[in-house]
């Protein structure tokens, strides 16, 4: 099988570490968006074991949390699909009332041209997932 999702190399990687990692996406209406994607491949949260489970869970929280820190969005949407690949990975993506779809989902419906936001550099951005998983490890 040909992954998208299984090529480290050619993602624009933010944060890394033995189990997953975070990559930016390309996107020119949502700045900020990002995928975690555990590394081996696997399709399913329930093929991984509890502790596996809760560690992807905690950098995808940190994740967030990094985003909300640095970019101050209305929301951020969470998902997991996996339908077009099978490869376990969660899109965190910032949201604004301004963006161009809010408040549908980034896959929806346009509801204007939208407004153009600013993404954390990437050593900013790690930076900041990092501080997340360390708070998060406090408490």
């Amino acid at each position: 099988m040909d992954c998208p999702l299984c090529r480290i190399d050619q993602d624009e990687l933010v944060w890394l570490d033995v189990h997953c990692r975070v990559i930016r996406v390309t996107d020119p209406d949502y700045a900020g968006f990002c995928r975690v994607v555990w590394n081996d491949h696997i399709a399913e949260m329930t093929d991984l074991a509890p502790a596996d489970r809760h560690h992807l869970l905690d950098v995808v929280m940190a994740t967030e949390t990094a985003l909300r820190t640095l970019m101050r969005p209305a929301k951020i949407n969470l998902a997991s699909f996996g339908n077009m690949v099978p490869h376990l990975h969660w899109h965190v993506i910032p949201r604004f009332t301004d963006d161009r779809h809010f408040p549908e989902s980034v896959w929806g419906r346009a509801q204007r041209a939208g407004q153009a936001h600013t993404a954390p550099d990437t050593r900013t951005l790690a930076t900041e997932i990092d501080r997340a998983l360390l708070n998060q490890a406090r408490s």
